[in-house]
């Protein structure tokens, strides 16, 4: 049997919050296989918003369950990842 996997988008993290905190929060859903989240390198923390990567039935379960959720003071925005594609080519003047 082949597993779908899926991205979920989690947005409005607590600056305190780390990897391991959100891997242990989407871990009660199903197998996480990979978190991201992205640095900002002036102010030493993560920017707020970060990527989950869990098979598709449990990243279901998990955005139904933890999309509106308070955690660690936050109300968090949570839902499927979606392709941004490429940015739009620059005009020539």
């Amino acid at each position: 049997m082949i597993e779908l996997w899926q991205t979920i988008y989690v947005g409005n993290l607590p600056l305190t919050a780390g990897q391991e905190d959100l891997k242990r929060l989407f871990a009660d859903f199903g197998e996480v296989r990979v978190v991201t989240l992205f640095h900002d390198p002036q102010r030493g923390t993560h920017r707020g918003f970060g990527f989950v990567e869990m098979t598709y039935e449990a990243a279901q379960a998990a955005i139904a369950a933890l999309d509106g959720l308070t955690w660690q003071g936050n109300l968090l925005r949570v839902n499927e990842a979606r392709d941004r594609g490429a940015p739009a080519p620059r005009r020539a003047y």
